[in-house]
Parts: structure tokens; sequence; C-alpha cells
């Protein structure tokens, strides 16, 4: 049963649709190419399938459903697509990206140690954290799944992240807001606060904490 104010040693965040309002942006340029491809599937399916997910997925899932072989981005579709989805997604993050409500605020508050545990390279996250201008905060506390060799919902990035931070898992909070984030926080042991519902099933134990938004989680960590 978790108190009025958890004690933990390090908290966890997520980066896409965590701390910076970009998860919208790159499922929708995903769907916008996928579509001018001629794969047909609606913005929703987009969201059902790529939230939280790692490019290589994304890409695939693209790949297995045209419609007939794409030439446009060379013999290796995968290579080209995803250097291209990379370049358009930056260019969209240029054009208009925002930290998430309370991003700043909880950042500023917390004085727990935290850190960024990404599926994204470190390309990406240190683009968007510097666009929104949260990147200051994390210092040498970045841990990208790209460089750790393990992918959310494995628990490998999580649990990575805790021993380089110098914490046991069991008393690390995980603040995530997909399903893969949540499944991988939960196979690391961590507690995890969840900005997206899930199924009761999963939520069963306690081990996840449905929030609102980070304003919600600022009155949970910050004393």
């Amino acid at each position: 049963m978790l108190t009025t104010h958890p004690r933990f040693d390090a908290v966890l965040f997520d980066l896409d649709g965590t701390l910076v309002d970009s998860e919208t942006t790159a499922i929708d340029v995903f769907h916008e190419e996928g579509t001018a491809l001629g794969l047909s599937f609606s913005r929703e399916e987009a969201f059902r399938a790529f939230r939280g997910q790692p490019m290589t997925h994304c890409v695939a899932y693209i790949a297995e459903r045209l419609p007939q072989p794409v030439m446009a981005f060379g013999e290796d579709f995968s290579t080209g697509f995803t250097a291209h989805i990379r370049r358009r997604q930056a260019e969209r993050f240029r054009q208009n990206l925002s930290p998430m409500p309370g991003a700043r605020e909880l950042l500023q508050a917390l004085e727990l140690p935290f850190c960024v545990a990404t599926n994204g390279p470190r390309e990406k996250a240190e683009l968007t954290l510097g666009l929104t201008g949260l990147l200051p905060f994390f210092d040498q506390r970045l841990f990208c799944a790209y460089e750790v060799g393990s992918f959310k919902p494995e628990p490998g990035l999580f649990l990575h992240a805790a021993q380089a931070m110098g914490a046991q898992p069991s008393r690390c909070a995980v603040v995530e807001d997909s399903l893969p984030g949540v499944l991988a926080g939960l196979a690391a042991g961590m507690q995890v606060f969840s900005l997206t519902d899930v199924e009761p099933a999963i939520a069963a134990g306690g081990q996840v904490r449905r929030i609102a938004d980070l304003v919600e989680l600022h009155e949970l960590l910050v004393v």
C-alpha cells in the first residue's frame, strides 16, 4: 500500500510522452509516411501499434504491410526508411515541441536522484530534451536502449539504469506512459507510476499506480 510520500532511492523517467510531448508527433509522422507509401491504416491503429515501441518494431510493422515493394529508400528498405523517419521527426520536433505539463516543476523540486531511461537513441533524446530546456537536469543520467542493448518491455534498460544510479530495483520508481514501459518496470521489480490505463490484471498487486499527470506525481514524490 503506497503512502502519501513513498520513499525511493531513485526515479527513472521514460522520455517520449512522459517528460516531453513528442509521442504524438512521432507517431503522426509514422502514420503520414506509411499512408504515403500506400498503407491503409487509421491514426488510432498507428497509436495502438507504435506507442512505446522501438523504431525497429515500427518500421517492421510498416514494411510487412506494404501493398507493393518500395525502392525509394534504397535496396535496404528498413535502413533507408528509418533514416527518413528520423529526419522527418526531427523536423517536426524543431517546429513545435514542449515539455509535458508539470515536468519542469517536478524536476526542479525533486530531491531524489533521477534519470531518463528511453527506448530511443541518444541523438533523439538529447534533441528533444534540449529543445524543451530539460537536458541540463540530466547531465550524465541519460540511458538509451540502443546503447544498453535491451528494449522495453524487457527489463534490462531499467536494471542498467538502477545499477548506474546505485539503487536497488525494488527501491526505484518508474514513470511511464506506455504499456511496454509499464511491463518493463514490472519485470524489473520496480514501482510503476503509469500515465496510461493498464488492464486490472497487470495492475494487480499494487506495483502499478495510475496517475493523471506529472502534477499528481509531484504531490506523491516531493515532500
